[in-house]
């Protein structure tokens, strides 16, 4: 065999074996995974920088505080990660500015989700059904700020990579979402989930969401920049955290219906 193909060989062969100490279990690489993306320490909080770019490369800019408690933490052995609560607040532009966003995730339930509005003195609960729209104008949804329910879709592991672990998603409840199908892609050292391909019901990719930037902040594998591609309309959004704490010893106090009005300082700084 030539130099040339025996090195092709066994590149392709090393991006394609499976270690002997690698995971099997779809269900098992999900949980660590869905830890953490949503569950490092026991609570934490940081500033986000968002930039919105529509198909005719027109921007929009938001910058908020993001904070977050967890109620009861089950760890990441392999046993399901508890109820947690999740507050946005708006800083800019003046059109959103003090508009502000609970979340209280429930494992059993649909998620408890109130908006702000300042414009109307308005707090207005967000229904189960609207949690995959648009986030205050952004290719976020409601949904990726708090993460979605695991046991709402069945896995499969599709690939195992020298890099990653491909998780295939399919809703149990089809008529439920706008997806039929997502592919995960979560680095097999630190399990961090470094993108996210959305197929609509015909099987076309039509929704993308990846990590562009991952940091270790106070030890805990971070992405501190998101990308968020709408392959139909053209537009994206990109995310950028800042000044992310963990353990800060935030109270359940400030993640109550009363802070949508009142944020406390300590929380939006």
């Amino acid at each position: 065999m030539r130099p040339v193909l025996l090195w092709m060989t066994l590149f392709a062969f090393c991006n394609t074996a499976i270690a002997a100490d690698d995971l099997t279990d779809a269900d098992t690489i999900v949980r660590k995974a869905n830890h953490v993306a949503f569950y490092q320490g026991t609570d934490g909080k940081a500033t986000a920088r968002m930039l919105i770019v529509d198909s005719q490369d027109r921007k929009q800019f938001r910058q908020f505080s993001i904070a977050r408690k967890d109620i009861n933490d089950g760890g990441d052995d392999g046993h399901a990660d508890g109820d947690q609560s999740f507050f946005v607040y708006f800083h800019r532009p003046a059109d959103v500015k003090k508009t502000a966003f609970l979340v209280n995730k429930h494992l059993d339930r649909d998620d408890d989700r109130w908006l702000y509005l300042p414009s109307l003195d308005l707090v207005k609960r967000i229904a189960a059904g609207d949690k995959r729209t648009s986030f205050v104008g952004s290719h976020f949804y409601y949904e990726d700020v708090s993460g979605r329910q695991l046991d709402e879709d069945h896995h499969r592991l599709k690939e195992t990579t020298n890099k990653h672990y491909v998780i295939e998603a399919k809703p149990k409840k089809p008529d439920s979402v706008e997806f039929s199908s997502y592919q995960v892609w979560i680095n097999k050292e630190n399990f961090v989930p470094e993108k996210t391909v959305y197929f609509d019901q015909q099987g076309k990719a039509y929704r993308t969401v990846e990590a562009v930037e991952i940091e270790t902040v106070q030890g805990f594998p971070t992405a501190t920049k998101m990308r968020i591609d709408d392959q139909k309309s053209g537009g994206y959004t990109l995310m950028e955290l800042r000044d992310i704490h963990y353990d800060v010893g935030l109270s359940a106090d400030h993640f109550s219906e009363r802070s949508l009005r009142n944020p406390p300082p300590d929380l939006i700084q």
